[in-house]
């Protein structure tokens, strides 16, 4: 089966166009994810990649929310580079069509469930960019896509203690506030 990741990678150009605009001194600013830095955002991303591989692989899955700094030691967008390069290398044909656990609703290939997973991306270059004082626009085709994801995903999340409750959103918001607003961020 084919799929198209054309927005997974799209994606992920985006975080790390903003990673390597943070300035050497703006790591340790904090972000819109409560208690995190910068730092801890781009970890977090970062550790997804590891994620992403081990759902490809079969290996034991990473926590990425405890302690996700300790992804990103050292050169923040050489560590993000890397894991990158490493995850894109084992996402084979036959790993895209692995199936995998997708919480209460079964099972899915993986194909698929990247095809969704730009949400994890985009939502923390959004972080990422109010962070570090860099344009926080993000390319609306992907938020159209990303803010489906979130209302089928939002309630496993929210009962898990990942994300924050929803915010209500501005009178005549557009699409990426609204989203935004939604995942319990203030645009």
């Amino acid at each position: 089966m084919a799929h198209n990741l054309s927005g997974y990678h799209r994606a992920l150009d985006l975080f790390e166009g903003l990673v390597a605009g943070v300035p050497r001194d703006g790591w340790d600013a904090p972000s819109p994810c409560a208690g995190w830095t910068a730092r801890d955002v781009a970890g977090h991303v970062t550790g997804g990649q590891f994620l992403v591989r081990a759902l490809a692989t079969g290996e034991p899955e990473p926590d990425v929310n405890s302690g996700p700094a300790r992804f990103v030691p050292g050169d923040v967008l050489m560590s993000w580079r890397a894991a990158r390069k490493e995850c894109a290398a084992s996402l084979t044909p036959d790993a895209l069509d692995r199936p995998i656990p997708f919480g209460g609703l079964g099972e899915l290939p993986l194909g698929d469930f990247l095809e969704g997973y730009i949400l994890e991306p985009l939502v923390h270059a959004w972080d990422l960019a109010r962070a570090t004082g860099q344009p926080a626009r993000l390319d609306p085709d992907l938020v159209h896509h990303a803010f489906a994801t979130a209302q089928v995903v939002a309630a496993s999340l929210r009962a898990e203690g990942h994300l924050a409750p929803p915010l209500p959103a501005p009178r005549g918001a557009d699409e990426q506030t609204r989203m935004l607003a939604f995942l319990g961020r203030t645009a």
